[in-house]
């Protein structure tokens, strides 16, 4: 038998493809897009409304991101208040706040879609998009967050309620921020203003 010498960079190219494909496969991507193009996009997500409603995060191209897990039952609840100031404030400018309710930490978001939708309205005037509640964190841990937490230079699990994830318009990730840096602080704002188009 003709033994068939293959390089440890070829070998790592094989091994980087059948991640891609197992990638694409659980998050309900197609396998050979995920083979043809590498690495995905954030673009190449769909989340489901907190209304049951498919979204694709490609309907957000151009637009500025800040991505939220979220919790009604947490010391950092009051920050829907601030998000919500936030979106108000810059989405002229092409800023749109997306809130993920999770139930990771401490049970600290046990409601349904729609008790978490009437919490936010009723408490918040919440009027950025809300999406259906998912895990952020563990075996079950939601597609679009399994990417966001290996994005070089903001890797890393996410910590709590609140963890923030600025996207910019063409869809890199910029920055990372934890839960205890207030939307409407400095150092969120800033980052808003520097990277906005409008």
């Amino acid at each position: 038998m003709k033994h068939i010498h293959v390089n440890r960079k070829d070998h790592l190219k094989v091994l980087l493809s059948a991640a891609g494909f197992f990638f694409y496969a659980v998050s309900g991507m197609s396998a050979p897009y995920a083979l043809a193009q590498g690495q995905p996009s954030i673009y190449d997500f769909q989340v489901e409304t907190i209304d049951g409603k498919k979204q694709s995060l490609e309907d957000y191209k151009g637009k500025l991101l800040l991505i939220v897990n979220t919790a009604s039952k947490c010391g950092y609840t009051p920050q829907y208040k601030t998000l919500e100031e936030l979106y108000q404030k810059y989405q002229g400018q092409g800023l749109v706040v997306l809130g993920f309710p999770a139930n990771n930490f401490r049970a600290q978001e046990p409601g349904t879609n729609e008790e978490i939708k009437n919490f936010c309205f009723l408490n918040y005037k919440v009027s950025f998009p809300l999406f259906s509640k998912i895990s952020v964190k563990g075996d079950d841990i939601h597609p679009l967050y399994q990417y966001l937490t290996h994005q070089p230079g903001v890797e890393g699990d996410i910590s709590w309620n609140f963890n923030k994830f600025l996207i910019s318009t063409d869809g890199k990730t910029l920055a990372r921020f934890d839960s205890k840096i207030d939307p409407m602080s400095n150092e969120i704002t800033s980052a808003v203003e520097n990277n906005l188009t409008q």
